[in-house]
């Protein structure tokens, strides 16, 4: 079992990556702007299901296995700084629709759960902090390294449902808004990029 003091960095930093929008949050908020309330708390447990894959990963060993190689983390990081930058680009490109209102498609509940448990399984900002950075708060001399990778992970999904699921009651609140006005589309998407790009950045920083 971790100790408190390694606890409250842990959740410190995992706090400080969860407010930071990426992909999940992304998708929350764009079904809670679509569907409201309901949809946007669904989608945070497709979400957060999907955690669990990362969780189960770390657990077994991958991520103390890609800490322990440089080659690997090198791989891992690059290819999520590519995604990164790519999706950042992007969304500093779109352009929007004019100031006419935007109606985005209506999702089954079923559909809803499972897309947000492939995005967030297939999403690099959780894949890094899980197979590169959860290790480094792992301490073997206090006891097995698996067990306190699983109570890591498990204050990640805590953690994790309380600020996506706000994420999804403000945009459901606010969905007239953003789907009437182009600016705020706007901003919204250039927020987005310049999130992205500002990751993709950091991440070139972390060393193996």
């Amino acid at each position: 079992m971790p100790d408190i003091s390694t606890l409250v960095l842990f959740c410190t930093a995992t706090l400080g990556l969860l407010l930071i929008p990426g992909p999940a949050v992304l998708y929350i908020v764009t079904r809670s702007v679509a569907q409201g309330r309901t949809a946007g708390l669904i989608s945070v447990l497709g979400i957060h299901t999907g955690s669990l894959v990362h969780i189960a990963a770390a657990a077994l060993g991958i991520s103390a296995l890609l800490s322990a190689s440089a080659t690997a983390f090198t791989i891992v990081k690059y290819v999520g700084v590519a995604y990164l930058l790519w999706l950042g680009v992007r969304k500093l490109m779109h352009k929007g629709g004019g100031e006419e209102a935007v109606e985005l498609k209506v999702q089954s509940k079923r559909r809803l759960f499972w897309e947000g448990f492939v995005v967030n399984v297939l999403n690099p900002k959780t894949a890094i902090f899980f197979l590169a950075l959860l290790p480094q708060f792992a301490q073997p001399s206090v006891g097995p390294v698996g067990p306190q990778i699983l109570v890591f992970g498990l204050v990640w999904l805590l953690l994790g449902m309380a600020s996506d699921g706000t994420y999804a009651m403000l945009a459901s609140t606010l969905a007239g808004k953003i789907r009437s006005s182009a600016r705020a589309r706007r901003r919204l998407d250039v927020g987005s990029g310049i999130v992205y790009l500002g990751l993709a950045a950091w991440l070139t920083t972390e060393k193996a």
